[in-house]
């Protein structure tokens, strides 16, 4: 098979999908893989780097596109990269297509096998290639909010962890999967007073069995979430239904309640986000004020920490992408069903449910489709 690897396009994302030794693995596999020129520049690798490893450097998007069986990205295809894909081909990136129905109809219309990497399944439930980037956003959340809310970046001007005499900063957190957990770790790192809500009783009792005294586990309810949030100095979104639209359990009317200065990051926006007053941010514009509130809604946050990411990446996908080159889609979904669970779109249908749902469309059963 052919794979292509373009240079990322969005907002100050220096990933790159694939590194050296990915390259060397799907090359001994047989494969050959093009890599769009400075690619990889971002995370600290180069074109000779890539040329040492076997592939072949690409100067220009469109061929490189125009020659690829399969694409293997970082974030989803962005608008004005639309024209560069051609009909059937594979696509294999993060999509959460749940809060972009414009790029799902461009996949249905292409028909673009499109296989996104945070539905990837395994029958345990687990979503092993959203789990690395989960873990970074998560520990980046509370560096982030512990930043903006520095005086000089409008913020309350509260230390977190305190010192001798003054009052901890406290930090809400809702949710406690991967990004909670990993949220919680720095908080208490750090000194804050920690919260953590979650809808699943045996959740809250792992983290209580983790953390000890050091957080407050509670049942994530109305009741709960409001005197959480309204007393926070930081306010983490961790919510995540696979595949689905974030629901929105943070409130205008709990914002409006905040103190002034309070800060809040939501790791849930690129689902939809799940809080009411959150807008989509950029690396280079990365908060706006509301109520006298920061939101931090970055939809990339691990794209600030490339070398991190882009390691931990390839280490979890490169698997199913060796899969999918050696096998053929097809027959690389019929043997694993935790793939299978990661096609999104094919053939121009959808066929994950909460993407259907998300954007309104009836979805078709993939194996009806193969």
């Amino acid at each position: 098979m052919i794979i292509g690897v373009p240079k990322e396009i969005k907002n100050r994302e220096h990933r790159v999908g694939l590194v050296p030794g990915g390259v060397k693995a799907l090359i001994k596999d047989g494969h050959k893989v093009l890599i769009e020129k400075n690619a990889g520049v971002g995370s600290g690798i180069t074109d000779a780097e890539y040329k040492d490893a076997g592939a072949k450097i690409i100067p220009d998007k469109q061929d490189l596109f125009d020659q690829s069986e399969m694409i293997i990205k970082v974030k989803e295809p962005l608008a004005e990269e639309f024209e560069y894909f051609h009909e059937g081909q594979v696509l294999y990136t993060y999509l959460h297509l749940a809060a972009v129905p414009e790029l799902v109809r461009f996949l249905q219309k292409k028909k673009i096998k499109a296989v996104a990497y945070e539905t990837i399944q395994k029958d345990d439930g687990s979503l092993p290639l959203l789990t690395p980037m989960s873990e970074v956003a998560g520990k980046m959340s509370v560096q982030l909010g512990a930043q903006f809310l520095e005086k000089h970046y409008g913020g309350r001007g509260i230390l977190l962890g305190g010192v001798p005499g003054t009052v901890r900063g406290v930090v809400t957190i809702i949710g406690g999967g991967v990004v909670g957990i990993n949220a919680a770790k720095i908080a208490v790192g750090m000194g804050a007073r920690v919260n953590i809500l979650d809808i699943s009783a045996s959740r809250l009792a792992y983290l209580d069995d983790v953390f000890g005294n050091a957080v407050t586990t509670l049942m994530s309810h109305e009741e709960n979430i409001t005197a959480s949030v309204v007393g926070a100095d930081l306010v983490i979104g961790g919510v995540l239904i696979p595949g689905a639209k974030a629901p929105k359990l943070v409130t205008e009317a709990m914002v409006k309640k905040m103190r002034p200065g309070s800060v809040i990051v939501d790791v849930a926006v690129d689902q939809g986000g799940c809080v009411e007053t959150c807008e989509v941010t950029s690396h280079d514009k990365p908060v706006v004020v509301k109520h006298g509130v920061l939101h931090y809604a970055v939809p990339n946050i691990p794209g600030a920490v490339p070398y991190t990411s882009t390691y931990a990446l390839t280490n979890v996908t490169l698997k199913y992408a060796r899969d999918i080159a050696k096998l053929g889609l097809e027959a690389a979904i019929r043997r694993d069903q935790s793939l299978a669970r990661g096609v999104n779109i094919y053939g121009g249908n959808i066929t994950c449910d909460a993407v259907g749902k998300a954007v309104g469309e009836k979805t078709k059963e993939l194996a009806a489709l193969l």
